[in-house]
């Protein structure tokens, strides 16, 4: 009887989830080698259809024209309408975007957080929910500005100067490099390894053995890191394997296939 009880309150929340889906409409403002992709991403693993507005970068930055949407000019950017909206709302901002897609779309893509009879306790959550919020906060806050240093340092490298300034630049960019990217990269790849190697119930994701919406917010970062960070399959065989089974997903291929059909093509990179 209880477990009849909660199959049936599960089925109202998904059939309460679905209603959602429909009624909603969602706009994705997406910028070309940008963070954006992994939300179109998130789309399409919720099964949330959604208008896809693309922009090109202008000398690496964004258009103008996205400060008509958010005054910070920045991607990702949903805009969401719905019944109880007056009018638009306006989200930026990737962690934000996910949580709130997750909370109304696709609860399940977040752990139960939890452990039984432990509810409301301090200290009751779950592991899977701790690596969950700690990785949704990890993937910008630690590790993504790495990457944005390391991409800084390759255009001073390949910056156009007089050639007589070239060994200073490329002193500078090897400088930073040597003594901060490089030891800061094998300290996060090397974390990132072992977190995988002890994932939750011998899991194949970060949380444990199903896809989270934290998973989805380390793509990007990951992907990238193949060409900024050193991230190779011989150094980090557990990393490559997680990347590749991301990059497998139906609904990543889904996602990239748009961006293919509205750009012509599809570079994961900054």
């Amino acid at each position: 009887m209880a477990q009849d009880i909660k199959a049936t309150e599960q089925s109202t929340v998904a059939a309460g989830h679905d209603e959602q889906k429909q009624k909603a409409k969602v706009t994705l403002y997406w910028l070309s080698q940008s963070r954006s992709q992994r939300i179109l991403w998130l789309l399409e693993e919720l099964k949330v259809d959604c208008e896809l507005k693309t922009y090109q970068r202008q000398h690496m930055l964004a258009p103008e024209e996205l400060k008509k949407v958010h005054p910070l000019g920045k991607s990702p950017i949903i805009t969401i309408e719905a019944d109880a909206l007056a009018k638009p709302l306006i989200l930026a901002e990737s962690g934000l975007i996910v949580e709130y897609l997750i909370d109304h779309f696709g609860p399940y893509l977040a752990p139960k957080k939890w452990n039984e009879g432990k509810e409301g306790q301090v200290g009751g959550e779950s592991e899977e929910w701790i690596r969950y919020r700690y990785f949704m906060h990890y993937a910008e806050g630690s590790y993504m500005i790495l990457l944005v240093v390391a991409l800084l340092v390759g255009n001073i490298r390949s910056s156009s100067v007089p050639f007589f300034l070239r060994p200073i630049t490329n002193g500078v960019a090897g400088k930073i490099e040597s003594m901060f990217l490089s030891p800061n990269f094998k300290t996060h790849l090397d974390f990132l390894e072992s977190q995988l190697a002890t994932s939750p119930h011998d899991g194949e994701y970060l949380c444990g053995r199903e896809i989270t919406g934290a998973d989805i917010m380390m793509s990007f970062p990951l992907e990238a890191s193949k060409g900024l960070a050193g991230l190779t399959q011989e150094k980090y065989p557990r990393l490559w394997v997680y990347v590749e089974k991301l990059e497998a997903r139906d609904a990543y291929k889904r996602a990239v296939q748009r961006i293919i059909d509205a750009e012509g093509f599809y570079k994961a990179s900054l």
